[in-house]
């Protein structure tokens, strides 16, 4: 396995040049906080290296639609080379940042058995966040999260999979099975996502089917809180409560999952009760978790790790010591900031200003102040919850809302028009326009995963390979 120097090691303070006569900013991950930061910098007298482990920015807020098939991957992920095609400065490479190391200021990256040390003089972290099963890692394999674009690729495959099988299905039983959808997690996502299912349900596919009637399809949606959208508030959560009973999603709260299988998931009521709930389709929508990067930070620092392994910044979001890097987005711990697309945007741009500031020997900002600029989700079409300050908003005025403040933050004018006309078709039409679905959606993720980190390109070519279970059936699959 070769090593690769991107260029010299850095072992002396911030500051230094690189061999080109420029000082290196190295930036990690190209979600929000990194993406934006790359941008901020692009005319800087810098010379940037973005290291992400997938070749796109992913919009991550409307990874439901690619899952119930109203957007392709294509319209909220697009290259990021692409993006950042007119930076001169910029040079960006796949893959998987593993190591830091704070003395010697390198990032260690891998892909495919190839590492390279990239070193840096000014270093800004923003790698994300995971999903969290809360110590029940074994969930995953029966209920997928909704972090990647993998992730929604799958899911729309088990969705829609779920329907076709129960066509052929011999049992009323097994219909009813198949044709129960579970969302856990009563957050924006989940409520988004069970939203969308039953719109799938009871519009799209109503009219698809001969032996099955979808519109009888049963939607729950779980949380172990006693609130829809706990973050917008008991009264707000209450209408969007209203308004997914309206469209026909079950909501269940105080809910615990304590066991997820293939078959379905074993819950704990909040009397202690204990209960199963059979359904083929599982999603998990509750919970995250910082990159590792967080904790390796945090022993190198001495900066605190929150219980989500978020690393504690100082106020301009630096570590404790190191000035030169840089923690943003879902990967920092500070006042109590939620982990939305706003804090990364913000951050990423704070972030970048800040090194701007550093290299030309300007007095430094102050420290970071977020500002709300509200939040919002979608129940159904026409049909939204949103709080912008101290106003609350809901129905269509709360939709539209939500259709412009998405549009605007959508990278690219091609995602933008092509993404208007998905919605048109959804929205204003019956249809999807992403309905197809492979086995390679389906199966890929839990085949990779037995396949295992040691996956990586053979001497001659071909991939190492380790057994993959053979009793993947069709009901799995769903």
């Amino acid at each position: 396995m070769g090593v690769i120097m991107t260029t010299s090691a850095a072992r002396v303070p911030a500051g230094r040049e690189s061999s080109g006569g420029l000082p290196r900013v190295v930036v990690i991950g190209s979600g929000f906080g990194g993406l934006f930061a790359a941008q901020a910098l692009r005319k800087a007298p810098v010379e940037l290296t973005l290291v992400a482990k997938t070749t796109h920015h992913l919009f991550q807020p409307l990874l439901y639609q690619v899952a119930t098939g109203i957007l392709s991957e294509g319209e909220i992920a697009p290259p990021t080379r692409e993006i950042l095609r007119r930076h001169d400065n910029t040079r960006v490479v796949l893959g998987e940042a593993t190591d830091i190391d704070l003395a010697a200021r390198t990032v260690t990256s891998h892909v495919l058995g190839r590492t390279t040390v990239h070193p840096y003089d000014e270093l800004i972290v923003a790698a994300g966040a995971g999903q969290s099963y809360f110590g029940n890692d074994r969930f995953a394999e029966f209920a997928p999260g909704m972090k990647s674009i993998d992730d929604a690729l799958e899911l729309r495959g088990r969705i829609f999979g779920a329907f076709e099988l129960a066509e052929l299905a011999e049992t009323q039983e097994e219909v009813d099975r198949l044709l129960t959808f579970v969302v856990v997690g009563a957050g924006p996502t989940g409520v988004e996502m069970a939203g969308q299912i039953a719109e799938l349900a009871r519009r799209t596919l109503r009219r698809d089917f001969r032996r099955i009637d979808p519109t009888t399809a049963r939607v729950v949606l779980l949380d172990a809180a006693p609130y829809v959208l706990p973050s917008f508030g008991e009264k707000l959560g209450g209408r969007a409560r209203r308004q997914l009973n309206d469209i026909g999603v079950e909501v269940q709260l105080g809910a615990m999952v304590t066991d997820v299988d293939a078959d379905g998931l074993e819950i704990k009521d909040s009397d202690g009760q204990v209960r199963r709930l059979n359904a083929a389709t599982k999603i998990w929508a509750a919970g995250v978790q910082a990159s590792p990067l967080g904790r390796i930070l945090g022993e190198q620092s001495g900066a605190e790790i929150d219980r989500a392994g978020r690393v504690t910044v100082q106020p301009d979001l630096t570590l404790p010591g190191h000035p030169e890097v840089h923690v943003v987005g879902d990967m920092m711990a500070l006042d109590k900031l939620p982990g939305v697309a706003q804090v990364a945007i913000q951050g990423g741009r704070y972030a970048a200003e800040s090194i701007k500031r550093r290299l030309s020997g300007k007095a430094p900002q102050p420290p970071f102040q977020y500002h709300d600029k509200g939040s919002m989700a979608t129940i159904s079409r026409f049909s939204a919850v949103a709080e912008v300050g101290k106003l609350k908003f809901e129905g269509f005025l709360a939709w539209v809302m939500w259709l412009v403040v998405h549009l605007v933050y959508i990278v690219g004018f091609k995602s933008r028009i092509t993404t208007v006309l998905h919605w048109s078709v959804s929205f204003l039409g019956r249809g999807r326009s992403e309905r197809v679905t492979t086995q390679q959606q389906v199966y890929g993720r839990l085949a990779l995963e037995h396949l295992g980190p040691g996956f990586e390109a053979s001497k001659t070519g071909g991939p190492k390979t380790s057994p993959v279970d053979e009793d993947l059936t069709g009901r799995e699959s769903a």
